[in-house]
């Protein structure tokens, strides 16, 4: 482990309505269609939930949020609906430790099962999907505007029970 990595503090936030101005650079750095600020508002709340990670370095007064996940609840099941890591920090395990404490609040709520979709073509998430469990289970054809702003793409449907 480097001196850098000892030095980094993570901690949790859950997410509230002030936190969207910090949240929304992320959103768009991270997705081709990302959501609206009004989007992401209507998600925080109610069924919802979600948090961000901030991460504080010893040289460094300031947090800084890195990433974020939003869930929805509903009756014993779980919707990963959006999960983002700001792109200088993706590959260093923050998407991970997200997806860990997503599952771990869907837990806390009482989920026996979890579903979440994915961009067939978002290989890197899909294998970050199937090494904490998830499996295929349908497919939607179509489902994404593609990436490149020709055509569509599909969406892979993956699910776990807890």
């Amino acid at each position: 482990m480097s001196n850098a990595a000892k030095n980094i503090t993570k901690y949790f936030t859950e997410i509230v309505l002030t936190d969207v101005d910090k949240l929304m650079p992320i959103e768009l750095a991270c997705h081709s269609h990302p959501w609206s600020e009004k989007t992401f508002l209507s998600c925080i709340g109610g069924r919802y939930f979600g948090e961000f990670v901030q991460v504080t370095e010893q040289d460094l007064s300031a947090d800084h949020a890195i990433g974020f996940y939003i869930g929805e609840y509903v009756i014993g099941e779980a919707t990963l609906m959006d999960i983002c890591v700001v792109p200088t920090e993706q590959g260093k395990g923050y998407g991970k430790v997200l997806l860990n404490q997503f599952l771990a609040q869907a837990k806390k709520l009482g989920t026996t099962k979890v579903f979440l979709e994915v961009r067939a073509k978002n290989i890197a998430a899909q294998m970050l999907y199937m090494n904490a469990g998830f499996i295929e289970i349908d497919r939607r054809t179509g489902y994404y505007p593609s990436s490149s702003g020709f055509g569509y793409e599909d969406a892979i449907v993956m699910s776990l029970k807890c």
